[in-house]
């Protein structure tokens, strides 16, 4: 009997298909691999909280890999740099999704970038994981894309005003950066003083990436002083802001969010740091008895690392839950499972710092601990 023609190599194909369909339906998930994508600063004025971020992020993904991966896939973080300006972030990220294939975005680094970037995110569905930034607008209204391993602003915003009041300071006034960060610690600060006795006194801002602090300096510290001065920026501009005062004599305590980068900024200031004070949203990276940090510090020895700061410690914290995301999911995860799965995080002990998910937060921790920095630049908790 004549065999139909071309029936023998269109079985094996379609067996070749399915078995490709069933380990990379889902974008981004490949046999050996899960893709992720970050956009990040890696160079310019904010380079130190993108490049502290990824570094720690990376140790940790590392150490799994060379642990075999997760449930047999080893994880491939592609970061790409985009300065800390919102329409490289917006292109980053679909470059990510759309050319890279990648099956989530993790650890994004400011909140104009990753406010950006949030249009493509509920467009494609793709989860938002460990962005550094405490901004309101990754947190109202609730979206089941994004996941928050950190405390908001308006939780640090609240440990502020708190001093304040236990200090005996009545008024303070606000530097802050000219753009939806700044805006958001704006914001927070504002909500965190009604009903408080502390008054808002000024406000000026500075542009984003810019050290041109002249105009701020004028209406905050020679024109309305206040007692002390609350600052949203990044660690360029809140160097310059601080030095500037103290040459006019200004002797209150600044006060900084966590975004500012405390190590970036001590290194800004040349250790001359007395009375400033930096909210973290962390645990101390110097603590050497936390499981977390002692982890984190032999991860970084691995891989022949040896700076140790708050904005490492925030990429490689993100990471672990990340890593724990994808480990409960399975070897079928895709991007709905492991939404489904974080949420289930509802109290994980990472090692002294617990994240706590739900089906109606993501917002997976409150904790906000008070840094003071001494004239020599040294950390106290």
């Amino acid at each position: 009997m004549k065999r139909m023609p071309g029936i023998a190599w269109i079985i094996p194909v379609l067996l070749s298909l399915i078995t490709f369909g069933q380990v990379s339906a889902e974008s981004g998930i490949t046999e050996n691999e899960i893709i992720l994508g970050q956009s990040a600063a890696l160079t310019g004025p904010a380079a130190e909280l993108g490049k502290g971020v990824s570094r720690g992020a990376k140790a940790y993904f590392d150490w799994i890999n060379q642990k075999g991966g997760v449930n047999g896939r080893k994880i491939r973080l592609i970061s790409f740099d985009d300065g800390y300006e919102p329409e490289r972030a917006e292109a980053n990220t679909r470059r990510l999704i759309e050319r890279d294939g990648v099956f989530a975005l993790f650890g994004y680094v400011g909140t104009p970038t990753s406010n950006a970037s949030l249009p493509l995110v509920n467009q494609e569905k793709i989860p938002f994981i460990g962005a550094y930034t405490g901004a309101d607008s990754l947190r109202n209204p609730f979206n089941k894309y994004i996941f928050n391993v950190r405390a908001g602003y308006k939780d640090e915003a609240v440990h502020v005003v708190n001093s304040l009041i236990q200090m005996g300071l009545k008024s303070v006034n606000v530097f802050y950066q000219n753009d939806s960060y700044g805006n958001a610690g704006l914001k927070a600060i504002q909500l965190a003083a009604v009903g408080k006795d502390v008054q808002i006194n000024a406000l000026a801002t500075v542009q984003r990436n810019s050290v041109d602090v002249a105009k701020a300096i004028d209406e905050l510290i020679v024109k309305r002083p206040a007692q002390a001065v609350f600052m949203v920026s990044s660690y360029k501009s809140c160097a310059a802001f601080i030095a500037a005062a103290r040459a006019k004599n200004f002797i209150g305590p600044f006060y900084n969010v966590s975004f500012v980068g405390t190590e970036a900024l001590i290194d800004e200031l040349h250790k001359d740091t007395s009375g400033v004070m930096v909210t973290q949203v962390m645990p101390s990276p110097y603590n050497p008895t936390l499981p977390i940090t002692i982890e984190y510090k032999k991860v970084l020895a691995a891989a022949g690392m040896t700076k140790v700061d708050y904005m490492s410690l925030e990429g490689f914290i993100a990471a672990k839950v990340m890593v724990e995301g994808l480990k409960r999911s399975g070897r079928g995860v895709t991007r709905e499972r492991l939404i489904s799965v974080m949420e289930t995080l509802s109290d994980y002990d990472l090692g002294g710092f617990r994240i706590k998910f739900s089906n109606s937060n993501h917002n997976g921790s409150q904790y906000v601990d008070f840094t003071i920095l001494d004239k020599d630049g040294h950390i106290h908790s």
